[in-house]
């Protein structure tokens, strides 16, 4: 499985780490230089999560970003999840005709 938050949509980003040398300007120094640029991944530190919903009453395994735990926690997991598509809105059981005159 991919590595993806599946409330946020986070996932894995590129970027570079810069090696520099020198003394900067505030230090007395001529300045930073930079001598060397690699290529680098910023992961997104991803939990699998058993969370409770009441509405639906039971429990949904998710794979959250800890952003999003944050989320989920100022929200409400039913709320996030439905806004995310994780989960399906709960619909009203109908009441029967059977019963009634």
């Amino acid at each position: 499985m991919s590595r993806v938050c599946q409330v946020t949509g986070k996932k894995t980003a590129s970027g570079h780490k810069y090696a520099r040398r020198g003394v900067p300007k505030a230090k007395g120094g001529v300045g930073l230089r930079t001598t060397g640029k690699t290529k680098r991944q910023f992961k997104v530190n991803l939990q699998w999560k058993t969370i409770w919903v009441p509405e639906l009453n039971r429990k949904v395994r998710v794979r959250l970003s800890t952003r999003a735990l944050r989320t989920v926690t100022k929200n409400g997991a039913y709320a996030t999840l439905v806004k995310a598509g994780i989960v399906k809105p709960a619909t009203r059981k109908k009441q029967s005709a059977v019963g009634q005159s």
